[in-house]
């Protein structure tokens, strides 16, 4: 994760404008999950696209909103590795029994 952040810091320092302020990632955030979730619903769910609609994938919507996150996290000195650790450390305690393990008998 620490190479993605640096690349998309070097991306976006490339441009005098730099990172957008925190309230606008947050609003590209929700913007890149929205057009994420259309193509989920278009996919697998029973509202499919229009012909007039645009043709994206699962995986470039997908990568348009890690790009933003990244964007958010480098803004605000979130370093990812160490947000996910805390998080795979919290859900690995508080829902460790939480969940039927593979191969655990009930």
């Amino acid at each position: 994760m620490s190479n993605m952040q640096k690349e998309v810091d070097a991306y976006i320092s490339s441009f005098k404008e730099g990172y957008f302020p925190p309230m606008e990632l947050i609003a590209r955030l929700t913007e890149e999950l929205g057009e994420l979730s259309r193509e989920v619903q278009h996919v697998y769910g029973m509202k499919k696209k229009k012909s007039t609609e645009d043709v994206s994938t699962l995986t470039e919507e997908t990568g348009d909103l890690l790009f933003v996150l990244i964007c958010f996290a480098n803004a605000q000195g979130i370093e990812l590795t160490e947000a996910l650790d805390t998080v795979l450390n919290k859900f690995k305690t508080r829902d460790a029994d939480r969940w039927t393990k593979k191969g655990e008998v009930e």
